[in-house]
């Protein structure tokens, strides 16, 4: 049994994948709690959805791709508070506009680019072709985003459970929430190589809604999403090399799987303290 489990990474593309994925995953766990909380999940897919076409631009200009990924994806952040700040429309239809908008710019810009450079591994992830300078530029992006989330978690969190008490305490509504969507497209940037725009949001769903199934309170919430996607990981690694199945994918099924599971447990606490209330 620990053979089968060790075998695959034996094989250093293996061992890289494995290494990026629980790298990307911390962060992107993180993240999530927050959130769920704000109700901010679909930001994280527009945003992903939304870099396309800086990547495109960026490969026309000649400069790293993940540059042009990260400016699209502050682009839309910015325009989609902007506008949200600036109008009657709600934050989320101004998402949709933003968001859909930029992504079928890319899609166009996209198909009339002729390149030996594999940009669909941008759109759908490569993690098994992970290299080196890879895992260190994710370190750098995952360290970063980690660091600023463990010093202002509690202005974070005031900021995603109550708007009111965080400006009746001082906070600085907008700095906190410019500030989030930076860290969100930084986080999305991280996660572009291994599992790509289309993969990548459901790092930043599962997890958190999964610990939001299982607790109130929030540092286990924190606990329990990390738990989630690092198992994902580890799990969805060593499945795919035997299945011979896409990585990225299979770490996602996993992660879908436990929050299944997550919601049966709620579900059934939920019927046994409902009956429990009834007899009593």
């Amino acid at each position: 049994m620990l053979d089968l489990l060790i075998s695959p990474f034996e094989y250093k593309f293996m061992l890289y994948a494995l290494i990026i994925s629980v790298l990307i995953s911390i962060p992107a766990s993180l993240l999530s709690c927050f959130l769920v909380l704000k109700g901010w999940s679909l930001i994280g897919d527009a945003i992903s959805h939304a870099v396309l076409p800086g990547i495109v631009i960026a490969y026309l200009l000649n400069i790293p791709l993940l540059i042009g990924a990260f400016a699209a994806g502050l682009f839309c952040s910015i325009a989609t508070g902007f506008i949200k700040d600036n109008s009657r429309v709600k934050e989320d239809t101004v998402m949709g506009v933003v968001f859909s908008g930029m992504f079928a710019l890319g899609i166009v810009m996209h198909t009339k680019i002729e390149t030996n450079v594999h940009l669909d591994h941008i759109l759908f992830g490569n993690l098994l072709g992970i290299n080196q300078d890879d895992l260190i530029f994710s370190i750098l992006l995952s360290s970063i985003t980690i660091s600023i989330l463990a010093i202002k978690w509690k202005d974070l969190l005031v900021f995603c459970f109550d708007l009111v008490h965080a400006r009746t305490i001082g906070l600085n509504l907008k700095t906190l929430h410019y500030g989030l969507l930076i860290i969100l497209s930084l986080t999305i940037v991280s996660n572009l190589k291994a599992v790509g725009i289309i993969l990548s949001i459901a790092l930043l769903i599962i997890p958190g809604s999964t610990a939001f199934l299982l607790t109130r309170n929030f540092k286990k919430m924190l606990l329990i999403s990390s738990i989630t996607t690092v198992s994902s990981s580890i799990m969805g690694v060593i499945t795919s090399f035997y299945l011979d199945s896409a990585t990225a994918p299979t770490i996602v099924i996993f992660m879908s799987i436990i929050f299944v599971c997550s919601y049966v447990i709620f579900s059934l606490k939920k019927i046994y303290y409902t009956t429990k209330h009834a007899k009593n």
